[in-house]
């Protein structure tokens, strides 16, 4: 059975730092893409960042030179760095991969002024 647990999330001031992580389970999670996404309220899920297997990112425009995607093969974990958080990035922020479907439960992450 294919489990992505997401933790991190929380409460933060504006610029300040908040870091995610997803631990994956019952899936090969180094051969899989992986990807954060966010859905806001009233609005749609979107990509956020995204990790191939072989660590290349890529990232939305919105959080460039404030997020960084990163992954560690070893513990089967995904991380986000988020770092300049402003009140727009508040949102539920999701785990999935990229490869084979699957999505974690989501993490609160709320940013206020």
């Amino acid at each position: 059975q294919v489990q992505l647990v997401e933790s991190g999330g929380g409460l933060a001031q504006a610029w300040g730092s908040l870091r995610l992580s997803c631990a994956a389970s019952g899936v090969v999670f180094s051969i899989n893409a992986m990807g954060w996404y966010r859905q806001a309220p009233g609005k749609q899920r979107e990509l956020v960042a995204a990790i191939t297997r072989g660590a290349s990112t890529n990232y939305a425009d919105s959080v460039k030179g404030r997020f960084t995607i990163s992954r560690d093969n070893a513990k089967n974990t995904l991380y986000l760095q988020m770092n300049s958080l402003k009140p727009e990035d508040t949102a539920v922020y999701y785990c999935h991969t990229l490869s084979s479907g699957y999505w974690g439960q989501g993490t609160q992450v709320t940013v206020y002024s």
